[in-house]
C-alpha cells in the first residue's frame, strides 16, 4: 500500500475514533508504529485539517459522549433507588404512619421551616387517609439552618413519649416563623414535657439519626426538600396530589 494511501486510511480512522465509533481490530493499523516521524506529522496534520473543515464530527463525538455519560447515570441512579427502596423497606428507626403493611411505601424527606412541605403536607395525609395501603416513611432533613435541626431533634425526641405523629402534625400545621421557643411551646399543647423532650434531643442517637438522613439524601441526589421517594421513582421538589396517586399507581404496578 502507498504511504498516500496509509495516510488517507489513518485519517479516515482518526476521524472515526474521534467520533467515538468503535472499530473492528482487522480495520485497524496493524503497524502503527511502523510510520516514520514525518509520516506521523503528515497524518496528524491531515486529521487536524479535516476536523477543521468538518467541525460536526467534534460536536457529533461530544454529543455521543454526553448521550453515553447521562445514560450510565441514569442506570446508577435508577439502581441506587431501587437500593434505597429496599433500604426504608427493612429500616425499623424511622418514623413511620399509614399502614405499615402496606404495599406501596412512600418515603417522605422534609423540613419543618419548609413552606412547600408545608403546602403539600395535606394532601400527604388526605392520600394516606384515602388509601388504605400506603406505608409512610417520615425522614427529618434539616437544611433551612439550625432551628430546622432543633426541631428535627425535637420531633425524633417525641417518639420517646410516644407522640410523634401528634408533634409532626402540630409543628407542619404551625403558620409563623419557627423559633427554639415555638418549638418547645408547640410540644407542650400536644402534652410533651418539655423538659423531657429536651434531655433525649441531646442523645447521640438522635444526632446520629439525623447526619444518616443527610447522608441518605445526598447518596440520592436530594438537596432540598420535600422529596419523595414512592416505590424506586424520586420526586425531587412539591408535587401535587394528581401527581402522588400517579407514582403510587405506578409503584403498585411495579410490586
Amino acid at each position: 500500500m502507498s504511504n498516500r494511501a496509509n495516510s488517507l486510511k489513518a485519517l479516515f480512522l482518526g476521524a472515526a475514533m474521534t467520533a467515538g465509533i468503535s472499530l473492528p481490530a482487522a480495520i485497524a493499523p496493524a503497524h502503527a508504529d511502523s510510520f516514520s516521524n514525518q509520516q506521523r506529522s503528515e497524518i496528524e496534520q491531515m486529521i487536524r485539517d479535516y476536523l477543521l473543515e468538518h467541525p460536526e464530527i467534534v460536536i457529533e463525538a461530544a454529543m455521543k459522549h454526553r448521550a453515553a455519560q447521562e445514560e450510565a447515570e441514569r442506570v446508577q441512579q435508577a439502581g441506587a433507588l431501587k437500593g434505597a427502596a429496599a433500604f426504608f423497606a427493612n429500616a425499623k428507626d424511622f418514623p413511620r404512619t399509614g399502614n405499615a403493611e402496606g404495599d406501596v411505601q412512600m418515603v417522605e424527606f422534609f423540613d419543618y421551616q419548609c413552606g412547600y412541605c408545608k403546602k403539600v403536607f395535606p394532601q400527604v395525609m388526605d392520600i394516606m387517609e384515602e388509601d388504605g395501603k400506603l406505608d409512610v416513611v417520615m425522614v427529618e432533613f434539616p437544611v433551612l439552618g439550625p432551628v430546622s435541626e432543633y426541631a428535627a431533634k425535637a420531633a425524633l425526641a417525641a417518639r420517646n413519649q410516644g407522640k410523634y405523629m401528634e408533634y409532626h402534625v402540630a409543628l407542619m400545621g404551625y403558620r409563623g416563623r419557627l423559633s427554639e421557643k415555638v418549638i418547645l411551646e408547640t410540644a407542650e399543647e400536644v402534652g410533651l414535657d418539655a423538659d423531657q423532650l429536651q434531655k433525649d434531643m441531646a442523645s447521640d442517637e438522635i444526632s446520629s439519626h439525623i447526619a444518616r438522613n443527610q447522608e441518605l439524601a445526598s447518596a440520592l441526589g436530594i438537596r432540598g426538600t420535600p422529596a419523595f421517594l414512592i416505590g424506586s421513582e424520586l420526586a425531587p421538589g412539591a408535587i401535587d396530589k394528581a401527581a402522588m396517586e400517579e407514582m403510587i399507581a405506578n409503584a403498585r404496578k411495579g410490586s
